[in-house]
């Protein structure tokens, strides 16, 4: 078992620092994303009269006019990016984590087993479904197994499978919430660069009728629009990010849910064999 523990250590250690190299290549990735597009697409020379991209936008031309909103869109563009990246990234492993089945109906197919006694079965169950919730239930059968030759009694036992899914629970489950903390933080700093992209945008249609001399209403109408892209923008990032967040950690919270019905019918289990044992 120690063997076991310890090429589990090694492996989620390896994943960890392979999950840090690649959340970090991805924010890097995403806002060079951003400016290339914001540079090269929205800002392309056919979006802008006379082909000049320090003019203004064609009339009705919306890749121009998102240009015009300035670097911050750029930013925008590749905070959005990241939430998609992310959010893509941890459907995967959370699918993953679930294994081949339907994680309800294999908890139940678990408990049905492991009700009658069949352990063994249950043991072959958990290594057909892979996945972290199937590896922890299945140390806590491999537990089960061990305290049931050794003949401890029932709160004893409890307590070392008990122990030892919990021990299974923090190998496997922190996996689950890498890069989560990115999209948690994702969901303000959507709103508040996009909220700054607006304000530097109002200075500057401001600035700009103040030094022209005559009020151009059309000019201030185009600046505001130019602005609130922004706005708009950064809404957006933030709602899809607290949308794909909230989603995720729903996931997560049932996956510990099974993991602790799982948990509660091996415990259970063994305190009914003591009892016929007796």
């Amino acid at each position: 078992m120690t063997n076991v523990s310890n090429e589990s250590v090694e492996k989620k250690a390896s994943s960890s620092g392979a999950s840090k190299l690649f959340a970090s290549l991805a924010v890097v990735l995403c806002l060079v994303f951003g400016f290339i597009i914001w540079r090269y697409v929205m800002g392309d020379s056919g979006n802008f009269m006379n082909g000049d991209r320090d003019a203004e936008p064609l009339p009705g031309n919306f890749m121009g006019m998102i240009y015009k909103g300035g670097p911050v869109v750029a930013v925008l563009i590749g905070l959005l990016t990241m939430v998609i990246v992310f959010s893509i990234e941890r459907f995967a492993v959370i699918s993953k984590a679930s294994g081949k089945g339907n994680v309800g109906q294999f908890v139940q197919e678990i408990q049905g087993s492991i009700n009658a006694g069949r352990i063994s079965e249950a043991m072959d169950a958990c290594d057909a479904q892979k996945g972290s919730v199937a590896n922890v239930v299945r140390a806590g059968l491999v537990k089960y197994e061990e305290m049931k030759k050794e003949g401890f009694n029932s709160e004893e036992a409890t307590e070392a499978i008990q122990k030892e899914i919990e021990e299974a629970t923090t190998l496997e489950m922190p996996m689950l919430e890498k890069n989560m903390i990115v999209l948690a933080t994702l969901v303000s700093i959507g709103t508040l660069v996009g909220l700054l992209g607006t304000v530097t945008g109002m200075i500057k249609a401001f600035s700009a009728l103040a030094t022209s001399g005559t009020p151009d209403s059309a000019a201030l109408a185009t600046g505001i629009s130019e602005a609130l892209v922004c706005t708009a923008t950064g809404i957006g990032t933030s709602t899809l990010a607290i949308v794909m967040y909230n989603s995720f950690t729903t996931k997560i919270d049932r996956l510990t849910y099974s993991i602790d019905e799982a948990g509660f019918a091996i415990t259970q289990s063994y305190r009914k064999f003591r009892g016929l044992s007796k």
